[in-house]
């Protein structure tokens, strides 16, 4: 974790904790917000640990991803900034903004279906593609450099008693976890999922990785999926204390309240965590809401914040 910190200094921000200020009956949350690294999303960590990490035949070779932008967006950050060529399998229903992002970063975008890009996934090939794979979770120098969020937390909030992420591959919160947990192993640490894609909590309440049958496309489309891997299960079960489930519109006035105490811009999947800790799961904190991304079309994200909230969320919002 040390390391990976040290690699990648000067490539990524120390992104700072807002406390929210929700009123005396509500949990002490704080928001990490990683939607300020320079992709707006903390997968910039992990994409800057791996690239660095390349050998020399590999940079020449350059690297290729698959994702729905986020991930992406990290590669190619870090493959320009090393000159390394960078290709992206990229999700074709990904927001215009994700991809038009990953472009102007100088990769070749190569865009799926949905379904193919999952089984690419897994498979770890795609048909015509060279160079070497960062895969955007399942890869452990991508999982270091998301550790270094856990050393960033309790240098700053040692008192922390949870931590709440989103899971989609589930290599944030691996990384994550791994890192508070090797500090203090009482941290709770929890996963977030929309209840149109949760098969991390499904895995947690059968024990074993599940698909989950039920999924649907929806604007949260930087996390939840339609399975969890089972390398990923074995990685995340021993550092991970469960998955909470939200939805959509918990999710949507969670976007809205980070706009309207934080003054900044959280796309669906980085406010899952807020939605997860207002739920009242984890306790009355402090809590750690990592804010993943913030990577949406201005126009949906006020089409979905547009509508006002609950009168009982806005007087307690307000204190």
């Amino acid at each position: 974790m040390q390391d990976a910190r040290r690699r990648i200094a000067g490539k990524v921000v120390r992104t700072p904790l807002f406390r929210l200020r929700l009123g005396p009956k509500s949990p002490d949350i704080l928001l990490k917000l990683e939607n300020l690294q320079p992709t707006n999303s903390y997968k910039v960590r992990g994409a800057a640990n791996a690239v660095a990490l390349l050998s020399p035949a590999a940079r020449r070779r350059g690297v290729w991803t698959i994702s729905a932008g986020n991930a992406g967006q990290g590669i190619a950050y870090a493959a320009q900034q090393a000159g390394v060529r960078c290709t992206v399998v990229a999700i074709e229903t990904a927001p215009a903004s994700k991809l038009e992002r990953m472009r102007a970063l100088g990769a070749e975008l190569i865009p799926v279906s949905y379904d193919t890009a999952w089984q690419a996934l897994g498979e770890r090939s795609f048909p015509g593609v060279a160079g070497t794979l960062v895969h955007p979770f399942d890869d452990h120098n991508f999982i270091s450099g998301h550790a270094t969020l856990g050393l960033e937390i309790l240098e700053d909030l040692p008192d922390a008693a949870a931590v709440i992420a989103a899971i989609g591959g589930g290599g944030l919160i691996t990384g994550v976890g791994s890192a508070l947990k090797a500090l203090r192993s009482g941290i709770k640490v929890w996963g977030a999922e929309p209840e149109t894609a949760a098969p991390a909590a499904l895995s947690f309440s059968m024990g074993s990785p599940q698909v989950f049958r039920d999924w649907k496309p929806s604007f949260v489309d930087g996390a939840g999926g339609k399975s969890l891997f089972p390398r990923m299960w074995e990685r995340m079960r021993p550092v991970v204390d469960g998955s909470i489930v939200v939805s959509l519109e918990q999710t949507r006035a969670a976007m809205r309240l980070i706009a309207e105490k934080a003054r900044v811009i959280a796309e669906g999947a980085g406010a899952l965590s807020l939605a997860a800790a207002l739920t009242g799961r984890v306790g009355q904190g402090p809590i750690v809401a990592i804010v993943s991304g913030g990577n949406v079309d201005l126009a949906k994200f006020c089409e979905l914040i547009a509508s006002p909230a609950p009168r009982s969320e806005s007087a307690e919002a307000d204190g």
